[in-house]
């Protein structure tokens, strides 16, 4: 089974999980109903043993991979979904995706023992609104689903902070080539980072192109190469900024 929750770190204790949104609205009349997804059926049922001793929160369902996920949003219409990022069948950001199709009003906490950066990127671009890490103690967990509940993000501490620090990173970087000609891309690497900065891995974005998976990861590894980058994150960043992609 994955880390479960354990004592918050140094960086944790001076308030939780770190929240960027507005601030938390009036005391909700109705509990806020919680859909657990986790692959661990021994993690899902310690969740509910902790959230059951909230008053204002309330487990309405449960589900063991994405796919389920899906399914249960739909019937549900949760509040908040917790969901970890890496499962079996469906993977949690990808399942994401669905969940804001058939439940739009459901808000999305990916809870998970993922530290990557990529995942993190990808989850929020998905329509997660929270990213916590399962190292942070059980009273956190409470605290981020009324937060989210109320408008507002959460990332764990140790993840804002990385991500911070590659976005100082990569404007640095950025500064010290303003004077350097933009490299070119040919027509199939660009055609390659737009999939990319959707969200798609290298097996999708084959499939998306009828090209082999090794083919697209050289191109991936050329992208970078040429725009001296050192992540798919920063490509995505790149892409944005570049508008090679436009975000609705």
């Amino acid at each position: 089974m994955a880390d479960s929750f354990g004592p918050m770190r140094d960086e944790d204790a001076d308030g939780g999980v770190d929240g960027m949104g507005p601030e938390a609205g009036s005391p909700r009349k109705e509990p806020i109903r919680v859909l657990v997804v986790d692959d661990h059926a021994l993690f899902r049922r310690g969740l509910e043993i902790v959230l059951a001793a909230e008053e204002d929160i309330q487990v309405v369902g449960e589900a063991g991979d994405g796919a389920e996920a899906v399914d249960k949003a739909a019937d549900l219409l949760p509040d908040i979904v917790l969901m970890d990022v890496r499962m079996p069948k469906r993977g949690g950001i990808e399942a994401c995706t669905s969940i804001k199709e058939v439940a739009p009003s459901a808000k999305i906490i990916m809870l998970t023992i993922s530290d990557e950066e990529a995942d993190l990127y990808d989850a929020i671009k998905a329509g997660a609104t929270g990213y916590l890490l399962k190292e942070i103690s059980t009273d956190e967990v409470a605290t981020a689903i009324r937060a989210v509940a109320d408008g507002q993000s959460q990332i764990s501490p140790s993840m804002a902070s990385k991500l911070l620090t590659e976005f100082k990173s990569m404007i640095q970087r950025t500064d010290e080539r303003r004077l350097v000609p933009a490299p070119r891309l040919t027509d199939r690497e660009l055609e390659v980072l737009k999939l990319v900065a959707t969200g798609m891995n290298n097996r999708d974005i084959a499939k998306e192109l009828f090209i082999s998976e090794n083919t697209v990861k050289n191109h991936v590894r050329n992208i970078l190469e040429k725009l001296q980058l050192h992540s798919r994150m920063e490509a995505v960043v790149y892409a944005m900024r570049e508008k090679i992609l436009e975000i609705r």
